[in-house]
């Protein structure tokens, strides 16, 4: 792959951010995201278990080491093509832990749920967190519930943190990548985020876009278990693939060249991005992973990726290059290249 790009005279501009209060930006994965964590809990939380601002720590304990997550979900609709909040809820809890290469064990529960949410709802979503957690080997085994008055909640909220135990030798943080290695997906981009798109805004499509959402932990175990030595690891949800690009580079100091020809996306999700103004890099995943390897190890672990369920259209989609270290470019089909930002704020709020 050709790497040589010249970035001499390219700008990018930061627009003023300087809000008194919280806006749907803050939420949405990108800059505003970054800043509230960088300005604000950093400096009130600070700690060394926060450092790598991971989806999931690892701690240091007694027995070994355990990877820890929380997350909380808020995504309109409720239930979507695909899924519905309770079933995200548990995967991408559990895929936040096993992106540090842990195996994910437990999972607890607490919901805020609105005064007037139907009980059959809520009996369904309850019966799909418990699917999901049965399919992703993890239990449920605790939890809290409150109610608010109606107007205030949505319906429900979610919340839900997730314990695993990690392998003797696995170290899986983007501070690992290094000029040379390859950048793998385990499968088409975009997903998750245009299935919510398509229900909110009424598009129809020869067939159904649904989301990806899954649980990516046997996947990963898959990868661990054939000796691939997996650099850096994330599941591309808010902000989508750009965002978790920019986090690689920047956390190693290194560039990231992407070939968007080599990126899946399937052709009713790059449909529905043309039309509605949207671009597949910056949109909403629940089923992928982004996998740092090492060149010589692309081929097998895309074999391994491709033997799954959940890797059929895993694909070698860039390299981290030595060249303009915490930059990502795309290079496109007609030979241009351009610069691949985090987003300031977010293209679809209310996503997970």
């Amino acid at each position: 792959m050709d790497t040589s790009i010249n970035l001499e005279g390219w700008t990018c501009p930061l627009p003023l951010r300087d809000y008194p209060n919280i806006v749907m930006g803050h939420g949405g994965g990108g800059k505003l995201s970054a800043e509230l964590v960088e300005h604000l809990f950093l400096p009130a939380f600070n700690n060394e278990h926060l450092e790598d601002l991971g989806d999931a720590a690892v701690v240091e304990l007694p027995g070994g080491r355990i990877a820890m997550s929380t997350d909380s979900f808020v995504i309109r609709p409720r239930i979507f093509p695909g899924g519905d909040i309770g079933e995200l809820a548990v995967n991408g809890t559990v895929n936040d832990v096993a992106m540090t290469g842990a195996t994910p064990l437990y999972v607890s529960v607490a919901m805020i749920l609105e005064e007037g949410m139907p009980i059959d709802e809520l009996a369904a979503i309850s019966r799909s967190m418990a699917k999901a957690a049965d399919q992703a080997g993890v239990q449920l085994v605790t939890g809290d519930t409150k109610v608010v008055d109606r107007g205030h909640g949505d319906g429900v909220y979610i919340n839900t943190t997730g314990l695993g135990v990690l392998r003797d030798g696995v170290d899986i943080r983007p501070q690992n990548a290094e000029p040379g290695d390859a950048i793998l997906v385990n499968g088409t981009i975009g997903d998750h985020g245009m299935a919510i798109m398509s229900v909110r805004e009424g598009l129809e499509f020869e067939t159904t876009i649904e989301s990806d959402t899954a649980a990516l932990n046997h996947l990963v175990a898959s990868l661990l278990d054939a000796e691939i030595d997996i650099k850096a690891m994330r599941d591309p949800t808010r902000g989508g693939l750009a965002a978790t690009l920019n986090e690689f580079a920047v956390a190693a100091q290194a560039g990231i060249v992407v070939e968007e020809r080599l990126l899946p996306v399937k052709r009713e999700v790059a449909s529905a991005c043309e039309m509605l103004g949207m671009d597949p890099f910056y949109v909403a995943n629940e089923g992928k992973m982004v996998v740092v390897v090492p060149a010589d190890q692309a081929d097998k672990a895309l074999d391994v990726m491709r033997s799954h369920q959940l890797g059929t259209d895993a694909a070698l989609i860039g390299e981290i290059v030595a060249s303009h270290p915490g930059v990502v470019v795309a290079k496109t089909a007609i030979g241009a290249t351009r610069v691949v930002d985090t987003q300031v704020g977010e293209q679809l709020p209310r996503i997970c």
